[in-house]
């Protein structure tokens, strides 16, 4: 297990999408310094690791659970997806910075609800729950290997 795997092993749910929001605002903080240096190598990688933290934030959304706020923060990703793609194919530190902005509002709204004692307990009782939910789905064949995740950010 490398560092990175380690520092988010003891999250919640809660305090990883809060970590996905920091890593965001980092490679857009990225792609704007290679703006000024005019590097346009650098400008996509960055850019490309913010739209790959959308994609995967964008895929796990419960529309069927989340109802509404699930359809908000769907537009919401949505809308800084285009500012990102924009930012960057205009080579503008302001759209990127715009989606900074956002990003960082709804990254505290994260963090507020990461720190209230209901949530926090719950989160608790799922985490709890989970190696026995698991235990019982474990398949009795050998033949079957977990499946791996191959994104990282």
């Amino acid at each position: 297990m490398n560092y990175q795997q380690q520092s988010v092993s003891g999250m919640n749910g809660v305090e990883l999408i809060v970590a996905l929001y920091d890593g965001m605002v980092r490679f857009l903080y990225r792609a704007i310094q290679a703006i000024e240096a005019n590097n346009v190598r650098e400008r996509r990688i960055a850019v490309k690791r913010t739209l790959d933290i959308l994609m995967h934030l964008q895929s796990r959304l419960r529309m069927d659970i989340g109802g509404n706020s699930a359809k908000a923060l769907s537009e919401f990703y949505a809308a800084i997806f285009a500012l990102c793609l924009e930012g960057s194919r205009l080579s503008s530190t302001q759209r990127l910075r715009e989606a900074i902005a956002c990003i960082r509002d709804v990254r505290e709204a994260w963090h507020t609800i990461s720190q209230d004692p209901a949530v926090i307990r719950k989160l608790n009782e799922e985490q709890s729950a989970r190696p026995a939910m698991m235990l019982a789905s474990v398949s009795p064949s050998p033949s079957v290997q977990p499946a791996s995740s191959s994104w990282t950010a």
